[in-house]
């Protein structure tokens, strides 16, 4: 990030603890009226394992998080989705198993030796550092006294729910993982294989030798090889495949060229004003003015020494920072310290929204100079500072330390702030107001001196003229309108060299399309069109796209289409495997069959049971089952089709080292504690082999 996009980054003050009450007030009460609004009506949005999901129940939950997280809307559907259905199908596993939190369970939870990190934030004494227990039972203990509180069930919701099932969760999982046994035979077994070694003597025909455009696949060959691995291509809802092309809409040379145009006219009134602050407003700048001096060390640009050798009203310029065009102007410099450090007193007028960034008045300014005005006349009548800070300052990251800011660099406060703060002295003292209020400052030091710099940048954006975005719509829509079949819309593609994307997977209740990004309305076409349909053009970032419906995939057994694309190889290998051994391995012996297929005969020694790879050969599951094969020893075994190519084994030698790994009881408590990490996957297994029914995409 350049210090141009620093720059525009205010000075945050909200701080340090957190407490209770900025629990309660995350969300807006609003939130809380739960079945109200344009989703009144109650529906089915899905069932898990016949369960329901209700339609405004998500609803509730979708806008709670929303404004809890300040995530997008859209984005927050489908992970709110995933999380319900999930939630429902554990909460159906524990009722079955009768697993459950009890109140002293809870109450052990939140109060006890190892409370919930959010609860130990809310209570934990920013002096001490210290967890105060006593206060968080008392503030739970009120908020019992008020249930019918809205803001109660925002916190049950926001906080102890999670809590609560992630304490069943693990619950579960340690009923899982406490049935894990690995037995003593079975461990003595897996001692004995993981020290076994063999050595082979093999030859090999590689799968290469065979050209792939002289073997086919056909569907039917596809389909019949899913049916025998059904479970490996089974899916339980319909997915969709589509294909398409785009056609360019971001900023043409044209585009840039004016961009830049339009800054050099701009440049001789940006050099002569002295009102800098109100010319980039006037011109739309895209980054604000910073009325303040910035050390050279703070500034991080590459063209920092271009920036750093003009002359006080001069430009640099135009060149690009980010997706911008940039002319800057160096307005002054004077030595300014690296860092300083400061105490201050603030009596706020406005305060930063944590979740949208915008500023909200908390005061007016009257109010707020009286009282300002007040904590003055003490701190003059030589009161405290502390005291004085403690009882009158808004800003909670200071107003406990006695209102002091650590050794900060320039850059980073108010303009106003930055700039007593770097050029007056310290002992200095004054009364600055900045958009958030009042500020009392008192310089307490100063570290090192460099030049500093107040800069002015005029930035223009980057962006496609409306003739470049009417073009690349008016070639996408003439497209579009041609290609109305499968062989013209390939057939155009080609003339225009324009690549087809493949997007597969694609769920009615999908947001985005992958290479394409988010677009909700073009996945509702694609479930709106049967296979071969040509869309118009969707306009998606700074591009247009034209898509075809391919192929659509029932629950079931996935089409030929969508499973081509990883059964193809396999079945290719098992035709060239079988035409090589019908065409190329002759003989009884290994010398025979080298002569026959023109290989020669090869050997691997020191094979590892445990290691899973062959020495020259690599991964070859079958090749190691050969060679560890104790009816093959001294045999020539048939022709084995392996990853990479046709195999004819002969095994050696079986042997076992004295020893390669644990021993049997070391390597049992090894099994069982693998097993056992691995107990979280049985959530996932539930999730896996619930029956969810989503209907989602009748209504978003």
């Amino acid at each position: 990030m350049s210090v141009i996009q620093r720059i525009q980054e205010k000075q945050k003050w909200v701080f340090g603890t957190i407490a209770l009450a900025l629990i309660l007030f995350i969300v807006q009460d609003a939130v809380m009226s739960k079945g109200k609004g344009m989703f009144s009506n109650t529906s089915t949005l899905g069932t898990i394992n016949g369960q329901s999901i209700d339609r405004d129940e998500f609803e509730h939950k979708v806008s709670f998080y929303e404004q809890m997280n300040g995530a997008q809307r859209d984005q927050l559907i489908g992970q709110v989705w995933d999380f319900m259905v999930l939630q429902t199908a554990m909460q159906q596993q524990y009722d079955k198993l009768g697993l459950k939190v009890t109140d002293k369970e809870l109450s052990d939870l939140l109060f006890g030796d190892n409370p919930p990190s959010w609860l130990q934030q809310a209570f934990t004494n920013p002096n001490t550092g210290v967890y105060d227990v006593n206060a968080a039972r008392d503030q739970f203990s009120q908020m019992k006294k008020n249930a019918s509180d809205p803001r109660v069930a925002q916190l049950y919701e926001g906080y102890l729910e999670p809590t609560i099932m992630q304490t069943l969760a693990s619950k579960y999982q340690s009923m899982v993982s406490g049935a894990v046994y690995v037995p003593k035979w079975m461990s003595e077994k897996t001692v004995a294989d993981n020290n076994a070694m063999a050595k082979i003597s093999y030859i090999k025909v590689d799968y290469s030798t065979v050209s792939d455009s002289a073997i086919k696949v056909s569907d039917d060959e596809i389909a019949a090889y899913e049916k025998n691995h059904a479970k490996q291509f089974e899916q339980k809802e319909e997915t969709r495949q589509i294909s398409y092309v785009t056609f360019d809409a971001a900023p043409s040379k044209d585009d840039t060229t004016a961009v830049v145009n339009q800054l050099n006219q701009l440049k001789p009134e940006f050099v002569s004003t002295v009102d800098e602050k109100s010319f980039l407003t006037k011109n739309s700048s895209e980054l604000p003015y910073y009325n303040s001096y910035i050390s050279k060390k703070t500034i991080k640009q590459k063209v920092n020494d271009s920036l750093f050798n003009l002359n006080a009203g001069s430009t640099y310029g135009p060149y690009i920072d980010g997706n911008n065009y940039v002319l800057a102007k160096l307005v002054a410099k004077r030595l300014v310290p690296d860092s300083v450090k400061v105490r201050h007193i603030l009596v706020a007028t406005a305060q930063r929204d944590q979740q949208s960034g915008q500023m909200q008045r908390i005061r007016d300014d009257s109010t707020a100079k009286k009282r300002f005005d007040s904590a003055i006349v003490l701190i003059k009548a030589g009161v405290n500072f502390d005291s004085v800070c403690a009882k009158y300052s808004d800003d909670p990251g200071s107003k406990d330390q006695g209102g002091v800011i650590d050794y900060f660099p320039s850059g980073q406060m108010m303009e106003e702030f930055n700039d007593f703060a770097f050029s007056g002295k310290t002992g200095d003292t004054k009364e600055v107001q900045t958009a958030f209020g009042y500020h009392y400052i008192e310089i307490l030091g100063q570290k090192g001196s460099d030049e500093g710099y107040k800069l002015a940048y005029l930035a223009k954006p980057i962006v496609a003229s409306q003739e470049t975005i009417d073009a690349a719509n008016t070639a996408a829509t003439q497209f579009a309108a041609t290609s109305k079949t499968k062989d013209q819309f390939d057939a155009n593609a080609k003339k225009l060299n324009k690549n087809q994307v493949p997007a597969s997977d694609i769920k009615a209740a999908d947001y985005s399309i992958t290479g394409v990004g988010e677009n909700r309305q073009m996945v509702k076409w694609v479930y709106e069109s049967d296979p071969g349909t040509v869309s118009e053009p969707f306009e998606a970032g700074d591009k247009f796209v034209v898509a075809m419906v391919l192929a659509v995939n029932k629950p079931g057994l996935q089409s030929a289409y969508a499973a081509r694309q990883s059964v193809e190889p396999i079945l290719k290998n098992q035709k060239k495997a079988q035409q090589i051994i019908n065409s190329k391995i002759k003989g009884t012996t290994l010398d025979e069959i080298a002569r026959s297929s023109g290989s020669m005969v090869q050997t691997a020694d020191s094979i590892s049971f445990q290691a899973f790879i062959i020495p020259n050969l690599g991964n070859e599951p079958k090749i190691l089952g050969a060679a560890f094969n104790k009816q093959l020893q001294g045999k020539v075994s048939a022709p084995i089709a392996g990853g990479s190519g046709v195999f004819v084994v002969k095994g050696e030698s079986i042997f076992a080292t004295a020893s390669l790994g644990a021993n049997a009881a070391m390597l049992r408590e090894q099994l069982e504690s693998r097993l056992k990490s691995q107990a979280g996957n049985s959530i996932n297994a539930i999730r896996v082999s619930s029956d969810v029914k989503d209907y989602r995409s009748d209504f978003y």
